[in-house]
């Protein structure tokens, strides 16, 4: 117990120490790689599926304070099929700070080769921040607590996609607007801009084996350059394990295992287990990360499965 209460302590310490006060960052996830539209507007629809998303994160499992992440997404192709659309509602808790907030995702494709796509991507959010009463209750006197009110603030995104069947890039910037929580100039509350660099490619080792590596680079401002690097092996068009290492310039990150399985033609699970490498291992416990994808094919030509 005493050991416990030593994590939580530490892990608070963290927290809300590791910014000027705070400062919202996009949610993390493991299996990134098969929701890019959490990240990148110009995704939406590029599947040509009406495509559902339900995501579960639990990051340092067992420890009070934990980030959580839960994601629900939707993507589709319109009649006109060089216009998709999506919609995307992620929950983040991280100690004491609550995050809700509702995508709106806007894709216009054209064709640039044979089979290769560019997509240009709008997104538009609405973020809704506020604090528990637990930490007001235990500060009542911190101005930089009471400064922060619960609110609504709107934002916009940016993005492109180049893809095809055997690979595809993306850079994006989900948020472009430098919005403040705070309501006192002596204190900020920031949310800070992240832009990301996403790529992957299909590699064929024989007809019930394909290799997949994938990367993505992100930058936040004020913060190290994030990098995640991933390889997943596809066996008989069912099965996908792979692993993830994710690190930056000041730190080791995290190690993953990922696992996910294609129950049909339209329903695939996931799970991702991740460890951390770096020295806050040794006050965490492990993360867990569960995906369900369902899709609907509207367009009975699309090729199943899809590998982007």
């Amino acid at each position: 117990m005493i050991k416990k209460n030593i994590k939580i302590n530490i892990f608070m310490l963290v927290l809300l120490s590791c910014t000027n006060l705070f400062s919202q960052q996009n949610h993390q996830l493991t299996q990134y790689m098969f929701n890019p539209i959490s990240i990148n507007p110009a995704y939406a629809g590029s599947r040509e599926t009406i495509s559902i998303l339900a995501l579960y994160r639990n990051q340092w499992a067992g420890l009070n304070g934990g980030p959580i992440t839960q994601v629900f997404s939707i993507h589709s192709p319109m009649k006109n099929e060089n216009v998709g659309l999506g919609f995307s509602f992620i929950n983040d808790k991280i100690g004491y700070e609550n995050f809700s907030k509702a995508h709106v995702d806007y894709s216009y494709t054209i064709n640039v080769g044979y089979e290769t796509k560019l997509a240009f991507g709008l997104k538009a959010s609405l973020t809704s921040y506020s604090l528990e009463q637990e930490l007001r209750n235990a500060a009542p006197n911190d101005l930089s607590i009471l400064s922060i009110k619960h609110s609504w603030n709107p934002n916009i995104g940016i993005g492109l996609f180049l893809h095809s069947s055997k690979g595809y890039i993306g850079l994006s910037a989900p948020r472009i607007l430098n919005n403040d929580y705070s309501e006192t100039e002596d204190f900020s509350t920031l949310e800070k801009n992240s832009y990301y660099f996403t790529g992957g490619f299909l590699v064929n080792i024989n007809y019930n084996l394909k290799l997949k590596p994938s990367f993505l680079i992100k930058q936040t401002n004020g913060a190290p350059i994030s990098y995640d690097l991933s390889a997943h092996f596809l066996f008989n068009e069912k099965l996908w394990l792979g692993s993830s290492y994710r690190f930056n310039q000041s730190a080791k990150g995290a190690i993953g295992a990922i696992a996910n399985f294609k129950v049909s033609k339209q329903l695939t699970i996931g799970y991702a287990y991740e460890f951390a490498i770096s020295n806050l291992g040794y006050y965490t416990n492990n993360t867990h990360e569960v995906f369900l994808i369902f899709e609907i094919f509207k367009n009975k030509k699309i090729i199943s499965p899809r590998y982007f």
